[in-house]
């Protein structure tokens, strides 16, 4: 027992110590562990249909799609994986999506059993709240949260699936995994057929698109609507700036995409209005963030591929299961650049004025984004003979943790899909956190140069 507790004392100091010199590199150290974990999982022979082990590349490569909620694949999900495989991709897909920071704090508090000071600086990152005190609550919020809008989607299609002729049991296990990829906006789909026989079904369709938007806009907006619903003058500002740009981007979403497609006899052409309009409504925010597919991506014209290109990149909001550089980052941009054409002296939104530091962290994940992204494009052109456009819409899909594809994934030499399983990685752990994880020592400068302007543009 004494030998336990020891061990126990270790592990915990350990932790501690990891935490509080470098709290992504504790974050990065719990997902990689996952990640690995995951993988040994799907490498067992039971997690096949065929009963044989799968390939190294293919596992880790699906183990990482599924923790870092993307769905990308390499395999057809529904068809190569058993239910031992299909029930580790649902608990990978539920851990990975209470995010990075969070997953660190209940590790330390697992070992500790109890969550300190390090601990709750952790998750106060994660959560962006600035109450040390609150974040023990926060964390079960986080998970209740979870649970309860996963369980209210499964409720909501299990009867669905029962009218389609499914026997309960197979109708509750496609409704619990749907509902868990909606939610943590994972992209995986285990139906035999998909889902493009129930391309005009609303039932099936609109919870698609709430539970998405619900999952995407991010766990401090949901904790803080949950205490502000009905009093939008104590939102946050970054509630505000979530919800109105992460909408408006939707909308366009929901206009453009149809728009692209309306004739296109391969996708929207050949649907119904109602049809159509069910469809626009599901791409406007899976486009974002959660990669369901009701119409294949390799159908679509190659202009709506650059356009969600564009979506894609952008994402979810802060802290929440969608990737990319995030909604709240796009919004300071923007703000910054209204506030350089006007000749303001400070950024300023919902009567609240933007620190310089936020903007500077705003222009970090941003370029840090696109330098990944134009990296492992420039890779992947280098190894395949495949066309450009194809290549960085599954890179920009990989980075955003969004699942879309063009189709190329599953005929990528194994090379590609390491870079490709590298960058999903790096885009659900946040371009920011990674930075700090893999920073040595952070500088502290007493002395300050003098100012002077370069000539910009």
């Amino acid at each position: 027992m004494s030998r336990t507790r020891a061990l126990a004392r270790r592990s915990r100091d350990w932790v501690d110590e990891i935490a509080h010199s470098s709290p992504a590199r504790l974050a990065l150290l719990v997902f990689s562990a996952i990640v690995l974990v995951v993988t040994a999982l799907l490498s067992l022979p039971i997690a096949t249909t065929s009963g044989h082990r799968a390939p190294f590349a293919d596992a880790l490569f699906q183990a990482t799609s599924a923790v870092c909620v993307t769905g990308l694949v390499t395999v057809d999900t529904a068809t190569y994986w058993s239910t031992f495989g299909h029930s580790v991709l649902m608990v990978a897909m539920a851990v990975g999506g209470l995010g990075v920071m969070t997953l660190a704090s209940i590790l330390g508090f697992a070992v500790s059993r109890r969550i300190g000071l390090t601990q709750r600086m952790l998750t106060a990152r994660e959560t962006k709240t600035d109450r040390l005190g609150e974040v023990g609550s926060l964390i079960t919020a986080v998970i209740i949260v979870s649970l309860t809008v996963e369980i209210a989607l499964a409720l909501i299609l299990v009867p669905r699936f029962i009218a389609l002729g499914e026997p309960l049991a197979q109708a509750i296990w496609h409704a619990s995994f749907m509902a868990v990829s909606i939610f943590n906006n994972a992209g995986f789909v285990i139906l035999p057929e998909g889902l493009q026989p129930h391309l005009g079904d609303w039932w099936i369709g609109l919870p698609i698109a709430v539970g998405t938007a619900i999952g995407a806009i991010g766990f401090p907006v949901l904790l803080n609507l949950r205490r502000h619903f009905f009093h939008p003058r104590h939102w946050s500002l970054h509630t505000k700036l979530t919800l109105v740009v992460y909408f408006s981007l939707a909308g366009l979403a929901f206009l453009v995409i149809p728009a692209m497609e309306w004739t296109n006899p391969a996708t929207f052409g050949q649907m119904t209005t109602s049809e159509k309009i069910l469809t626009g409504l599901i791409y406007s925010v899976n486009a974002r963030s959660s990669g369901i597919e009701t119409i294949p991506v390799a159908h679509m014209r190659e202009a709506t591929w650059f356009f969600q290109d564009a979506l894609m990149f952008v994402g979810g909001g802060t802290a929440s299961t969608g990737g990319g550089i995030k909604v709240t980052t796009l919004a300071v941009l923007l703000l910054a650049i209204v506030a350089e054409a006007r000749g303001d002296r400070d950024i300023e939104a919902f009567h609240r004025r933007i620190p310089a530091g936020t903007v500077r962290v705003a222009v970090a994940v941003a370029f840090i984004g696109a330098t990944l992204v134009g990296i492992a494009t420039l890779i992947l052109l280098s190894i395949t003979n495949l066309q450009l456009d194809m290549v960085l819409f599954d890179v920009i899909s990989a980075f955003g943790t969004v699942g879309l594809s063009t189709g190329i994934t599953g005929h990528l030499p194994d090379a590609g899909k390491y870079v490709l399983t590298g960058l999903m990685f790096m885009g659900r752990v946040g371009t920011m956190t990674l930075a700090a994880a893999l920073a040595l020592r952070s500088r502290r400068r007493v002395i300050r140069m003098p100012e002077e302007r370069p000539a910009v543009g």
